[in-house]
């Protein structure tokens, strides 16, 4: 290119800079998601809101694509794959370790943020919390580390009950740990503990029609995605069958189950969001620190309980963050 012409085209960028920018598209998030969308509406509604606060509006200056394995986690790298073909600018891994696997699997290089995620130091996700390295960074929420808790929780709210049932998803790629964990747990309460697996909406039926006939009499929900996408099932199923239920979501408790205890995950998706806009912002997700909660929420269901006929201890009502009356 000659020099004249050079010269000419940098002045007219300096004079039609609007004009400049308004030729570019506007950067497009792809959100791989585990569960399905109807589900994960008010969780998405904190991830919006985060990416408000980083400047950013969906529709305005930023687009969005999902794809939901619908909790069939064997089809999240053909999810993916799509995400990369699309030429996303960045990629929500939502609902756990399996979506932020699968996307770390397709890409090296394209910024991915992750949330509700145990330990993503655990397959090599991160190479720490502090500096992740690599393209991943985002929300840890401790989400299966808390099974033991809510299982403590659950045995007090039902004293009587001996035998204890926990609900698993056979699909996690840690299902083995995450039920000899809760095994450990229900040994030192000195309750028995018979896990159910349920990896489909039919086996979840399956496993509330074995419930009684193994002799369960409450039941711990452990944390999976694709139990947070079925949670109006699992709750009503409860209702029937008269079991009392703990779960991992706050969600859970407000549609009528007994109790729930776990970060809040509207705050987790509202600090994805956040990530999400520092990173379009040119931020490195390799220097961003892991995010880890700092609110856990113990939500009681009065009204549930007084129809499961529970007298709940008035020590373990005062440690409730929440009561539903």
């Amino acid at each position: 290119m000659r020099r004249r012409e050079a010269t000419l085209l940098i002045a007219a960028a300096a004079v039609f800079p609007h004009a400049a920018r308004a030729q570019r598209k506007p950067p497009v998030i792809g959100v791989l998601a585990a569960g399905a969308p109807a589900a994960f509406d008010r969780f998405l509604a904190g991830f919006h809101a985060g990416l408000s606060e980083s400047g950013f509006a969906e529709g305005r200056n930023v687009a969005i694509e999902f794809r939901w394995a619908h909790g069939r986690y064997d089809r999240l790298p053909a999810l993916a794959a799509e995400l990369i073909a699309l030429k996303v600018d960045l990629i929500l891994a939502s609902g756990g370790a399996p979506p932020a696997f699968a996307a770390k699997a397709a890409t090296a290089t394209i910024p991915i943020v992750f949330t509700a995620i145990a330990d993503p130091r655990e397959g090599g996700l991160v190479e720490s919390l502090n500096r992740p390295g690599g393209n991943l960074t985002g929300v840890t929420i401790l989400t299966a580390e808390l099974d033991s808790k809510r299982l403590e929780l659950l045995c007090t709210l039902a004293p009587g009950a001996r035998i204890v049932a926990a609900l698993a998803n056979p699909n996690r790629s840690d299902f083995s740990k995450q039920t000899q964990d809760v095994q450990a747990s229900a040994a030192t309460m000195a309750r028995e503990l018979v896990v159910l697996r349920a990896g489909t909406e039919a086996q979840i039926d399956e496993a509330f029609a074995a419930l009684k006939a193994r002799g369960a009499g409450a039941l711990a929900v452990l944390a999976d995605p694709f139990f947070t996408s079925r949670r109006e099932q699992i709750v009503a199923l409860a209702a029937r069958h008269a079991v009392p239920a703990i779960y991992q979501w706050r969600e859970f408790a407000a549609l009528g189950g007994l109790a729930s205890y776990g970060p809040s995950i509207i705050d987790a998706y509202r600090q994805a969001g956040v990530y999400a806009g520092r990173i379009l912002k040119g931020e490195k997700p390799a220097v961003l620190p892991v995010l880890q909660p700092a609110k856990f929420e113990f939500v009681l269901n009065l009204r549930t309980a007084k129809a499961l006929g529970l007298d709940v201890p008035d020590p373990l009502l005062a440690r409730a963050d929440e009561v539903i009356e």
